[in-house]
């Protein structure tokens, strides 16, 4: 008979889907407290026994009724350990969840989990006392952690951990996060292998690793980016700062323009990098329009953080709970006719003599909290996004033929804070000078932040098991919450190809 699956702090599914995608098999039981989570899971994993209430209330005894544990994953809420929560005082009972595996791991001998995976924030290792006011004790950093791995070696495991990063095992988000191993089956501890890398990387070069995935990769450039200028709400001093040096960064100094190719809506992967030749322009529905993007991603909260952003080839920051990263992107003005504009992906409405009327749009990202000063560019990774915070927005700069002063002045005011040139925003793009005229921004959908943590594209996310509609807040909250699908089915597919169904099947 083989043995359960058991996904502790489940949350919305995360570790739940690599597990499942390593192992071929379904989670057999996922506890979490938080009933909205849970909706969430259970959308997604119905074939998975669902416990709605603390891991310290759960029996393992009777969860098991005399079943063997062949893999137990552990995801303690981490925010008292993380370095995000500053110099706030940190509550004792949190920072003590990871005692729970003592639960699993102290089950008689023949039902003790096989592998015990368990994931937290790099400073899981400070681990240690607190003061009577609740901060940590630095002379004693990491002596709770040490006790708490003593007593794992113990029971008669063996315990390793190191930090690993999303973007190297193919999502497309630079998340990095802390990993545990513990087995007690005698079988050696292995750590996957990267299966993606930076692209300057000679591996990636010679095809042993595949590049990063991207921002742009989970970016959708045909929704709608409303102008900053129209806002019933303006937009707070800092933000508009950041918008402005982002623009002066990824837009006018930034020496290779990132070119969209939109065939159609539902073609979201067309990207050609300049140095390529455009594919055919035609003026059919389903044709494709050509747009001239300078994507990039900016982060703007963690304060004292003085973070530069990279570009769309990069994988993501950590995305956070509370939607944080924003997006540039790309597609056409135009000024005559009354017409504000059209998608990339509709066709090009006709062009004058004049050459004035057709503009192209460049995109970056934008953390809207934060000290970040100017972003991230959409050729990089996603920044990570978190429980906490992070909100990320995409920022279009809506770009015009150069043909004299004057051009655009009326929407200039966020770059007075970068050029003083009678020129504002003049960008060259082979070799053509080109103009910001205007600035859109919006905030990233949770479909692509659920897309930049590498979840599925058909993963339920809008409403629960009960058919209940998700809110976005909630749907966002679930993203920042979860664990990078890709962490789980690395290390599964490394440690426990005891538990696939095709190795049980052949032992059977």
């Amino acid at each position: 008979m083989r043995g359960l699956i058991i996904d502790n702090f489940a949350g919305g599914g995360g570790a739940s889907t690599g597990l499942e995608q390593a192992l071929g098999r379904p989670v057999d039981v996922a506890i979490n407290h938080d009933p909205d989570a849970l909706a969430m899971h259970a959308a997604n994993h119905p074939q998975t026994e669902h416990h709605c209430e603390s891991v310290w209330a759960v029996n393992p005894r009777e969860i098991c009724a005399g079943r063997t544990v062949d893999v137990a994953w552990f995801s303690p809420d981490c925010k008292h350990f993380s370095r995000a929560k500053g110099g706030k005082p940190v509550e004792k009972a949190i920072r003590g969840l990871a005692w729970v595996v003592f639960k699993w791991a102290a089950l008689p001998k023949g039902q003790r989990p096989r592998v015990i995976f368990l994931e937290n924030v790099m400073e899981f290792t400070t681990w240690g006392p607190l003061t009577r006011t609740g901060r940590p004790i630095k002379a004693m950093a990491g002596q709770t952690f040490d006790l708490w791995c003593d007593n794992l070696r113990g029971l008669g495991y063996q315990v390793e951990w190191r930090m690993l990063r999303a973007c190297d095992y193919g999502a497309p988000t630079i998340r990095k996060r802390f990993f545990l191993i513990a087995r007690m089956d005698g079988q050696p501890i292995a750590w996957p292998e990267p299966s993606h890398g930076d692209p300057k990387m000679l591996d990636v070069a010679a095809g042993v690793l595949k590049p990063w995935r991207t921002a742009a990769d989970i970016i959708d450039f045909s929704i709608p980016c409303p102008s900053i200028f129209t806002r019933k709400r303006p937009l707070a001093e800092n933000t508009m700062r950041r918008i402005a040096l982002g623009i002066q960064r990824y837009v006018i100094d930034a020496k290779e323009p990132f070119i969209v190719h939109c065939q159609n809506a539902s073609n979201k992967s067309g990207v050609n990098p300049t140095s390529e030749p455009l594919r055919t322009i035609t003026a059919s529905p389903k044709g494709g329009g050509m747009a001239v993007c300078v994507p990039s991603i900016m982060k703007v909260n963690h304060a004292g953080e003085r973070y530069r952003g990279g570009d769309v080839t990069e994988p993501l920051q950590t995305l956070t709970a509370k939607n944080g990263t924003a997006l540039v992107s790309a597609f056409l003005a135009q000024h005559n006719t009354g017409v504000v504009g059209r998608k990339a992906d509709a066709p090009l409405s006709t062009i004058t003599a004049r050459g004035t009327q057709q503009n192209l749009v460049t995109s970056n990202l934008v953390k809207l909290r934060g000290a970040c000063r100017d972003g991230q560019a959409v050729t990089t990774p996603m920044p990570t996004l978190t429980a906490g915070g992070n909100p990320v927005g995409e920022v279009r700069a809506f770009l015009i033929k150069y043909y004299g002063c004057g051009v655009g002045q009326g929407v200039t005011a966020p770059l007075h804070t970068i050029t003083t040139r009678d020129r504002y925003g003049l960008v060259m793009i082979h070799g053509e000078p080109w103009q910001v005229v205007d600035i859109g921004m919006r905030m990233l959908t949770p479909r692509e932040l659920f897309n930049a943590q590498g979840f599925p594209p058909d993963y339920i996310i809008d409403v629960g098991a009960d058919g209940q509609p998700v809110t976005k807040t909630v749907a966002v909250g679930r993203c920042g919450n979860a664990v990078p699908p890709v962490f789980s089915r690395a290390l599964a597919d490394a440690n426990c190809g005891f538990a696939k169904v095709q190795d049980l099947e052949a032992v059977g």
